[in-house]
């Protein structure tokens, strides 16, 4: 990898989760990968797209994920520079990651694959 970027987004989709994934599809011509009854995402490898149907998981707002090597350093990086900690380090199918607000407000995720 080349370093950390943004290499996924998570948009909320409780609402309407079957629905929004085929839209995605025939809009775009997108395929998503179905993780449960309430996950789904885009594994192109580019810039990949999860869909949460998980009313208790799932942000109001698009969740930006940062890519890095070092999960482990990264937390205690985004923890020094003043980030703070929205969910600590958690397992999910495909690696680990965790959650922080920036100074303005902004929820990211950080990730790394296992």
């Amino acid at each position: 990898m080349s370093g950390p970027r943004i290499d996924y987004v998570e948009l909320p989709s409780a609402t309407a989760h079957e629905l929004t994934w085929a839209f995605y599809a025939k809009a775009f011509g997108w395929t998503f990968t179905k993780y449960g009854p309430d996950y789904a995402a885009t594994t192109n490898g580019i810039t990949d797209l999860g869909l949460q149907g998980d009313r208790s998981e799932a942000l109001s707002a698009p969740l930006p994920v940062i890519r890095v090597d070092d999960l482990d350093a990264a937390f205690n990086q985004v923890a020094g520079a003043g980030g703070v900690i929205a969910k600590p380090i958690f397992a999910f199918p495909g690696g680990r990651r965790f959650h922080f607000i920036d100074p303005s407000g902004s929820e990211l995720a950080v990730w790394s694959a296992t």
